[in-house]
């Protein structure tokens, strides 16, 4: 039988002394709370309240045992044949990347090939570098060269960090001590601009060597946070799927977590225009729109990210997830991020080339673009929002000017849209199944 359980009482007895409250005479309080406002230990209330906390416990702990198991079984063999990294690019991010590797192994070797000397002369005397990570020591098995043959000379891996503008020249300079089967991992992000080439393009045509192993690695990250050893998580993609978890086991560490796909047009093609949306969100912002706007600018921006990458081959799915909507998220609404800040100062009513010159690093952004509205020609998609960017870019829109047009738009029946995005999907079905049975095709052909 069930303890009977009295009210709870407080007593509150005041002495009178205080003239202004009690006028001389004493007050006694007292304060009955019914034992109904109480939840019974036999209610159905406490009994609800304990399964679910089981329930929440019991998913957990299978959530751990799983984790526990699988990393138990995770292969390390990949770490511990690889010798040598060498790091193409002494920019933040190469050299965040640069010190991650390091410390992935004891006695491995990591090589930047750099193109300043005096960057390079610091980070081999100082461990540190003084142009982008003054305050930051680098571990010592870091080695700086301005060497290109040196620096690739018996290279396991190769992490291209290289500013996608300039890549197709830088790679053709060093393409002779390329090893032809050397896997080239882009840290770059973004579409050349005259040939509308991704990176995943640029490195075999500029090595001359269309069977290069490539990897794309991208995810929402910033070289500062990994710089500090911050839990981050990004994706590697290869059409290779040993390359892509080779990689995943080289740059997998407690505080960095890495996802592999086969959809590299996806995650490159996003991690390109998530730049340029940055652009328009640090407008917004400079011209202090509100969130409101800023909310439906980058959600409008995201619709025309997935519109163009499905229309290119890539699966909505790589869009939502970490190197998209991730990535977006991050690079919009972060003041780390460098286009970002490019359209804070547009948006405050600075010119682009007075941002452009006192920076110190690269906003792949304004570059990329011009060739995004090109690729959207090429598709027949229409995207007002990036269009847009590039008009400003451009100096042929101002900012005020373009949040007209923009909120001038024809209102779109969502439904619309959401047909448009499933014609997109079924396009991208049609595609794989033909290629697949072409694949198939030519193996009959060859049997």
């Amino acid at each position: 039988m069930a303890a009977s359980v009295q009210p709870a009482c407080l007593d509150l007895h005041f002495s009178g002394k205080h003239p202004s409250m009690l006028k001389h005479k004493a007050l006694f309080v007292r304060c009955v709370s019914s034992p109904s406002n109480f939840p019974q230990p036999d209610s159905p209330d406490i009994n609800i309240s304990r399964d679910q906390r089981k329930v929440v416990r019991i998913a957990w702990e299978k959530l751990v045992r799983w984790s526990r198991s699988w990393r138990a079984k995770a292969k390390t063999d990949v770490l511990e044949r690889t010798r040598k990294v060498v790091v193409l690019g002494g920019g933040s991010f190469g050299t965040a990347m640069a010190a991650h590797v390091a410390t992935r192994k004891e006695g491995l070797e990591v090589n930047m090939l750099v193109r300043d000397s005096f960057v390079c002369q610091s980070i081999n005397e100082n461990h540190h570098n003084c142009k982008y990570f003054p305050e930051h020591k680098l571990p010592e098995n870091v080695i700086a060269t301005t060497d290109a043959k040196s620096a690739l000379l018996d290279a396991d891996y190769c992490l291209h960090a290289v500013p996608v503008q300039f890549s197709s020249s830088f790679l053709e300079g060093i393409s002779g001590y390329v090893d032809p089967g050397l896997p080239f991992i882009s840290l770059s992000k973004g579409l050349e601009l005259n040939t509308l080439r991704m990176m995943s393009q640029i490195i075999p045509i500029a090595l001359k060597n269309p069977r290069q192993p490539f990897v794309a690695l991208s995810g929402p990250s910033f070289a500062l946070e990994l710089m500090n050893n911050l839990p981050t998580a990004m994706v590697v993609a290869s059409k290779d799927k040993k390359l892509a978890n080779a990689v995943q086991q080289l740059l997998s560490s407690s505080y960095l977590r890495i996802n592999t796909s086969s959809d590299v047009t996806g995650v490159e093609i996003a991690g390109a225009l998530k730049n340029v949306l940055a652009i328009a969100a640090g407008i917004v912002d400079g011209m202090q729109l509100g969130n409101n706007s800023m909310a439906a600018l980058v959600s409008q921006g995201c619709s025309e990210i997935r519109w163009l990458a499905t229309k290119m081959g890539a699966k909505p799915t790589t869009i939502t997830g970490l190197s998209g909507t991730g990535d977006i998220m991050l690079t919009c609404f972060v003041n780390l991020s460098r286009n970002r800040t490019v359209g804070v100062r547009l948006g405050s009513g600075e010119t682009l080339d007075d941002i452009l010159s006192s920076m110190n690093q690269v906003a792949e952004g304004v570059a990329t673009a011009g060739a995004v509205i090109a690729l959207a020609q090429k598709y027949n998609v229409k995207l007002p929002v990036l269009t847009a960017v590039a008009k400003i870019i451009d100096n042929e829109l101002t900012p005020t000017k373009a949040v007209l047009e923009l909120m001038n738009l024809p209102q779109v029946d969502s439904k619309l849209r959401k047909y448009e995005s499933e014609q997109s999907v079924l396009d991208h079905i049609f595609i794989e199944r033909a290629l697949r049975r072409r694949k198939l095709c030519i193996r009959l052909e060859d049997s």
